[in-house]
């Protein structure tokens, strides 16, 4: 795509609280156009034929049945921000993700996944043996998924330092007499309610000290202004499944 040709932008969701802040920053961005609105029952031929990206935050059943229909018929690329996915749902996106370019991440934040990064290289480096991980996350009363997103990737980065498999170490639940806490556990704490936009910690707890890495979001925009970031950045690139790590330049 040549650099003074305007990206069409299509917002599904577009009711949503991401997608009216996506909406209002695609208004102010040069090179950007706002081609198409949408929601639920979904998205017609028409609007993908009249967009080159759709930014999605929705559910991850709709995000998934968007993705294949894409795929089925070779675009537009996707930007995917909701969360909530199943097995299959995954699935799906990564099978669309073979025959059309697709960014998905849990956060569009630049501070969130620098935070990613800072917590794989932390849980690398703290023995499991003697430094717990609780991973803390808080979001307004309308949130529909726990954990969030976001909390579910920092978990990923907090395993992959560790070397091992999320599924297999995760706690996000815990009720009753649980019993001493499993050396290697990687726990999940959620809070819900009000307006709160976004917070997130992880908590590396030893016997004599604690490391806390966090980050606050105080405006959804900024989600916004990264998901419409990479939206200018898969426009017109090659298949593949994308994260912001790839958007950001950290990979490659």
């Amino acid at each position: 795509m040549s650099a003074d040709t305007s990206i069409r932008i299509g917002v599904a969701g577009a009711s949503g609280r991401m997608g009216l802040a996506v909406a209002g920053v695609i208004a102010d961005r040069a090179g950007a156009t706002l081609a198409a609105q949408f929601g639920r029952p979904g998205v017609t031929d028409q609007d993908l034929a009249g967009c080159d990206v759709i930014i999605d935050f929705t559910t991850g059943a709709a995000s998934a049945e968007l993705a294949t229909r894409a795929a089925a018929v070779g675009g537009p690329a996707l930007v995917i921000g909701s969360t909530g996915f199943s097995d299959l749902e995954e699935a799906a996106v990564r099978a669309a993700s073979k025959t059309t370019a697709i960014v998905k991440s849990g956060n569009y934040s630049l501070g969130v996944n620098i935070l990613a990064g800072l917590v794989e290289q932390a849980a690398r480096r703290l023995s499991p043996q003697d430094w717990d991980i609780e991973i803390f996350e808080a979001h307004h009363r309308l949130k529909i998924d726990a954990p969030s997103g976001t909390a579910l990737m920092l978990g990923e980065a907090a395993a992959a330092g560790r070397g091992v498999a999320l599924s297999d170490a995760a706690v996000r639940a815990r009720d009753g007499l649980t019993g001493p806490r499993e050396a290697g556990s990687i726990g999940f704490s959620v809070l819900r309610g009000g307006g709160i936009v976004g917070e997130h910690s992880v908590v590396f707890a030893a016997e004599d000290e604690i490391l806390t890495l966090s980050h606050s979001a105080r405006d959804r925009r900024l989600f916004a202004r990264g998901a419409v970031e990479a939206a200018t950045w898969v426009a017109g690139r090659g298949p593949g499944l994308y994260d912001m790590m790839d958007v950001l330049g950290f990979r490659g």
